[in-house]
C-alpha cells in the first residue's frame, strides 16, 4: 500500500489528480451552495447545465449533421426548460417526451437523428431531473444530498483504489484506466458515505436506503463508462474545455446525470410525480 501511494505521488498522474481536485472543489462548492439555496438560483443552474450538456453532446457526436431535426431538438429543449423554469413541470416533461417521439417518427426511415435524440434526452435528464427533485422541498434537498454523497465518494475512491491497488481492467475497450479494484472501492465508499449521510439526516439507515446507495453508485459508474464509450465511438478525448483539468461539463457530471435521473424516475414510480423525493425521505 505504501509503495502504491509513493508511485501515485511521484508519477505524472499526481498533476492530473491535482487539477481534477481543484476543479472538483470549486465546482462542488458552487453546486452545493446553489442546491442548498434552491428556488430561482437552482433552476437557473439546472437550465444552464442542460444547455451546456446538449451543446457538448452535439459537438462530440456531430449531431449538427441531422440538419433541421437538430434545430428542432434545440428548440424543444429550450421550450421544455422554459416550462420547467416557470413551474409547469408536467408541460416540461411532456414537451421533451413528445419531441423525442416526433423525432423518432420523422427519422424512422433514415435514422440520421439517433444521436440527436440521445442528446435531447440526456440534456433534459441533466437539468430537469435534479430540478424536479429539488422542487420537492426539504425531502428533495435530502435526496440530492444523498445522490451527491454517493456519486462523489464513488468517483474519488474509485480513482484512488484503482491507482493504488491496480489489477485487472474493468472495461479496457471502453475506458482503459478503470480497474475492477477501483469499481469495488468506489462502490464500497459510495455506500458507506450514503449510509453516513442517512444516519446524520434521520438517525438511521434502512435496508432500502443501502440498496438504493448500491444502485446509485453502480449507475453513477455506468454513466461514467457510457460517456467514455461515446467519446471513444467518436474519437474524442474530452466532451469540451469548460473545466480546467477535466474537460467539459459532461466529463464532470456524467455519473450524476445517470444517478439523479434514476433517483427521479424511481421517485415518480413510487411516490408520484408531485413528490418524487418522498420515496426516499419523509422529513
Amino acid at each position: 500500500m505504501g509503495l502504491g501511494l509513493g508511485r501515485l505521488a511521484s508519477s505524472a498522474s499526481w498533476t492530473d489528480l491535482r487539477s481534477r481536485l481543484i476543479s472538483a472543489l470549486v465546482l462542488g462548492i458552487a453546486v452545493l451552495l446553489l442546491t442548498a439555496i434552491g428556488g430561482v438560483a437552482f433552476r437557473l443552474l439546472c437550465c444552464a447545465t442542460s444547455v451546456i450538456v446538449f451543446d457538448e453532446w452535439a459537438r462530440m457526436t456531430r449531431a449538427k449533421r441531422a440538419g433541421d431535426i437538430y434545430l428542432f431538438a434545440w428548440r424543444a429543449l429550450f421550450v421544455g426548460l422554459a416550462a420547467f423554469f416557470f413551474g409547469f413541470h408536467a408541460v416540461a416533461v411532456g414537451v421533451v417526451v413528445l419531441s423525442l417521439a416526433f423525432i423518432a417518427i420523422v427519422d424512422r426511415g433514415e435514422r440520421k437523428a439517433d444521436w440527436v435524440m440521445g442528446g435531447l434526452f440526456y440534456a433534459a435528464l441533466a437539468g430537469i431531473a435534479p430540478g424536479l427533485l429539488r422542487e420537492d422541498g426539504a425531502e428533495g434537498l435530502a435526496v440530492l444530498g444523498l445522490v451527491i454523497c454517493v456519486v462523489w465518494a464513488t468517483d474519488v475512491f474509485a480513482y484512488f483504489s484503482g491507482r493504488i491497488v491496480g489489477g485487472p481492467k474493468l472495461m479496457p475497450l471502453v475506458s482503459p484506466k478503470k480497474t475492477i479494484s477501483g469499481a469495488i472501492g468506489g462502490l464500497a465508499a459510495g455506500v458507506a458515505c450514503g449510509a453516513v449521510f442517512s444516519i446524520w439526516l434521520v438517525g438511521s439507515v434502512s435496508a432500502i436506503t443501502l440498496v438504493l446507495c448500491v444502485l446509485l453508485s453502480v449507475l453513477g459508474q455506468a454513466g461514467d463508462l457510457y460517456e467514455s464509450w461515446v467519446k471513444r465511438r467518436f474519437g474524442v478525448k474530452d466532451s469540451g474545455r469548460l473545466i480546467p483539468g477535466h474537460g467539459g461539463l459532461m466529463d464532470r457530471i456524467d455519473a450524476l446525470i445517470f444517478a439523479t435521473g434514476a433517483a427521479w424516475i424511481f421517485g415518480m414510480l413510487v411516490a408520484g410525480a408531485d413528490h418524487p423525493a418522498r420515496a426516499f425521505f419523509r422529513l
